[in-house]
């Protein structure tokens, strides 16, 4: 994204705190990290020193010795360990600044729109801590929406379901202003751990997060209903009855049945959404349709199941992964159009 001149001279840094992964933008630049929320911590002595952070401290997943271990510093779309969440933003801040010379900069960071408010202090005083001057908060489903390009500024309602890796989050927003926010703590993580499942109650073997993951991105699917190409995966694991390794294949068709829950508990919370519209907003969404944004918007067919389930037109936003923190720093670039869209820490 650019921003002109000013957004080059600037020293803003838009961040995506996601449960997954975080995204780091700086004005001007653009989006300059994008990597795993996964840190990992030494023990030595009761004392703990953070090693890694980001995609080499994933890859330790599951392979760590005594000693170490790798930690996912945010639950739900919020801190769970204060201090593995401030070394990690300080060390991708050092990283952005690092790179283009920035002064102590303004960062706005996204939350969910159901977080509480301790949940909102502990992530403003983790960043104002990480080194930031000034720090603003915004929902996520809202920088959501700006980043999607909906038109919110006009007299229309406009729905977007961010489904990240901890919180499905759903704004609507009409005239500039926020219609509704809510979020739902089922998402990626929820499907990974549904694939867990399925794979142990139905073939007994017992597989890590990582590799449910890999299922979900390279053979996932939301509806059973499977057409053309079929994408096996080939998959090893832990026998549970006889405790030896293991392989089994999987198909579209049996990741889209260990999906069907989480999928279905998604579907029926943007129809208690819609019903909460008023009527007006609700035929406007009805109209124009839901755009669906974050890493969950990526799974195969999920746009038709969803609208198969809820009777509405879904609609993948382009670049979903990326859509919160653009529309984050929109706002942090036009500070004075859309302060009224910020949140109290």
């Amino acid at each position: 994204m650019r921003l002109g001149v000013s957004g080059v001279l600037s020293d803003d840094i838009s961040i995506d705190l996601g449960t997954a992964n975080t995204l780091v933008h700086v004005a001007g630049r653009g989006i300059v990290i994008d990597e795993p929320s996964v840190v990992a911590v030494r023990n030595r002595h009761g004392v703990r020193d953070v090693i890694e952070v980001g995609q080499k401290a994933k890859a330790m997943l599951g392979r760590t010795p005594d000693g170490i271990e790798t930690i996912r510093p945010m639950r739900d779309g919020v801190i769970a360990d204060f201090i593995a969440t401030e070394e990690m933003l300080r060390r991708f801040i050092k990283r952005a600044k690092g790179m283009f010379g920035l002064r102590r900069p303004r960062i706005l960071v996204s939350v969910p729109a159901a977080a509480t408010p301790v949940e909102r202090r502990a992530v403003y005083e983790t960043a104002l801590t990480a080194g930031a001057r000034r720090v603003y908060l915004i929902e996520e489903p809202v920088a959501a929406a700006l980043g999607a390009g909906l038109p919110v500024e006009e007299p229309a309602g406009s729905m977007v379901v961010d489904i990240g890796g901890g919180t499905t989050d759903i704004a609507v927003l009409s005239l500039g202003g926020v219609v509704q926010a809510r979020s739902l703590r089922c998402a990626g993580n929820r499907m990974d751990e549904a694939i867990i499942r399925y794979v142990r109650r139905n073939h007994q073997l017992l597989i890590g997060e990582v590799n449910a993951e890999r299922i979900k991105i390279e053979a996932g699917s939301a509806s059973q209903v499977v057409n053309g190409q079929h994408a096996e995966i080939h998959i090893r694991g832990r026998d549970l009855r006889q405790g030896k390794p293991k392989s089994i294949v999987l198909t579209p068709k049996d990741v889209a049945a260990a999906l069907s829950a989480p999928v279905e508990e998604l579907a029926e919370f943007v129809q208690r959404a819609l019903e909460d519209l008023p009527p007006e907003v609700a035929s406007d969404v009805c109209e124009s349709g839901v755009y669906l944004t974050g890493g969950g918007a990526l799974l195969d067919k999920l746009d038709a199941e969803l609208e198969r389930r809820v009777g509405v037109k879904f609609k993948i936003s382009e670049l979903p992964l990326e859509c919160v923190v653009r529309g984050s720093a929109m706002v942090l670039a036009r500070l004075g159009d859309y302060e009224h869209l910020l949140i109290k820490p």
